[in-house]
């Protein structure tokens, strides 16, 4: 039976007066795509941002790469996902005064690891090639998403965590998006959790799972 490069036990999140989700469950294998659909509110970004170690949580554990991320301290978790995960954000957060490529190299020199090559392959891979000495005030916001897409892949991370990241492409350019998220995953036996309202997105997973108040459900 393969290890779990990711797993979830009795996850629980609540903001004040507003409860989320609690029971949740979840093992995440390398090479698997896992695709997490829900209604509005119950709290899908959430759940990603707790897996990230970006949100502290109410109960539960997450064990990733055999780290128990929840137990690290900020520092930890911060050294943690720079390492391990590859987080492709719903508002972007790209660094205006950078260019596209400085944006998308940031995981490798956060890692003392300079690789124009892997740069210059990735934004081709998002549709993105020969833009890479542009900022990003000068780009779309459907490129500004395959800017945060490529960035979150370029490092080829253990783990990659996407919020919504089709939820500003055309339907071509969103499936060029998938494409490259599913050879990521199948390639280089990572595994990935997508968040998404996007029925074409999660059917290109390999388990479709709806977040509900009271856990994760096979749909």
């Amino acid at each position: 039976m393969t290890t779990p490069l990711a797993q979830v036990r009795g996850l629980a999140k609540a903001w004040p007066g507003q409860p989320l989700f609690s029971a949740v469950d979840l093992d995440v294998a390398p090479g698997e795509f896992v695709a997490i659909v829900g209604e509005s509110g119950v709290g899908k970004s959430t759940f990603l941002n707790c897996l990230a170690g970006l949100d502290t949580v109410d109960a539960g554990s997450v064990s990733i790469a055999g780290r128990e991320v929840t137990t690290l301290d900020e520092t930890q978790q911060a050294l943690f996902r720079r390492e391990h995960l590859g987080f492709v954000f719903q508002a972007f957060h790209v660094l205006p005064h950078l260019s596209v490529a400085h944006n998308v190299a940031l995981p490798l020199l956060l890692q003392h690891r300079a690789d124009d090559t892997r740069v210059a392959e990735v934004l081709d891979a998002v549709g993105l090639g020969g833009l890479g000495a542009r900022l990003p005030q000068t780009l779309s916001g459907g490129q500004l998403q395959r800017v945060a897409i490529a960035r979150a892949l370029v490092h080829r991370p253990a783990l990659i965590l996407a919020d919504e990241p089709t939820g500003n492409l055309d339907p071509a350019t969103a499936a060029k998006v998938m494409d490259v998220l599913v050879a990521q995953v199948h390639g280089e036996r990572a595994a990935c959790v997508l968040v998404t309202h996007s029925r074409t997105a999660a059917a290109r997973a390999d388990r479709v799972l709806t977040l509900t108040a009271t856990g994760l459900h096979e749909t």
